[in-house]
């Protein structure tokens, strides 16, 4: 595909969210100090900022993780994957985005949000003008479930504090929960999405934000204007907003 045709599937894309204008300016990507969110509430358990490693030291810490992770058969999962699936990007981006688990593209390639789902979360991204490399992907859980089955409560509980681990490494300013598995996993609650997308949360120091899973999206186009309304939210706060 030529770089012509990459724009207009872009520009069809944004027009299908509703944009109605992108940005050139590269100022609002600058990090601005965190301001009270009116809008925000914070969920039981989370006291706000946790202490981190430098932002220097950050991508040692997450190899630190992943070394910590290994070879993984801490739960029954290890046993049909192909690849561990850690995590991929700016390890002090300010904006991280989490999903659920790997799917068949991810489980053979070992990176996050490589498949149908994943380059409509490149195009989500590039919506609010920024690049993959310029954020954090991961997943709550880091082994394919079978047959892309929902992942059980003892594997999310067994997987989850690495994910932990990985975000108060990263301190992210904006944590974005993609889908009901990353939502409840992060908040702690199994409300459905639709009582709690819209919202900002307090969540270890970040602000985050729950949206739609990409592979919902595909499934049901037309909620693509309610992500885009979360993806404002989520522009607005990298922006100090």
């Amino acid at each position: 595909m030529t770089r012509r045709e990459q724009l207009s599937e872009h520009l069809r894309f944004f027009e299908e969210l509703g944009v109605d204008g992108v940005s050139r300016d590269p100022g609002w990507r600058r990090r601005a100090a965190a301001t009270p969110d009116s809008a925000g509430s914070t969920p039981s358990g989370d006291a706000g900022e946790v202490p981190g490693a430098d932002r220097a030291t950050a991508a040692d810490t997450l190899d630190a993780i992943r070394s910590d992770l290994g070879e993984c058969t801490r739960c029954t999962l290890h046993a049909g994957r192909t690849t561990l699936v850690f995590g991929v990007g700016n390890p002090a981006a300010d904006l991280v985005f989490v999903g659920e688990a790997p799917g068949r593209d991810e489980d053979l390639q070992g990176i996050p949000f490589v498949g149908r789902a994943g380059q409509l979360l490149t195009k989500i991204i590039a919506s609010i003008g920024l690049t993959r490399d310029e954020v954090y992907i991961a997943n709550v859980v880091k082994c394919r479930p079978p047959g892309n089955r929902n992942p059980a409560p003892g594997e999310v509980k067994t997987c989850e504090p690495f994910l932990f681990r990985q975000l108060d490494v990263i301190r992210p300013k904006v944590v974005v929960a993609l889908g009901a598995f990353a939502i409840h996993t992060l908040l702690g609650t199994d409300r459905a999405i639709s009582r709690l997308r819209g919202r900002v949360y307090e969540y270890r120091g970040a602000k985050l934000v729950p949206t739609f899973h990409p592979a919902f999206l595909l499934r049901s186009p037309d909620r693509k204007r309610d992500v885009w309304e979360d993806m404002k939210k989520v522009r607005a706060l990298l922006e100090g907003r």
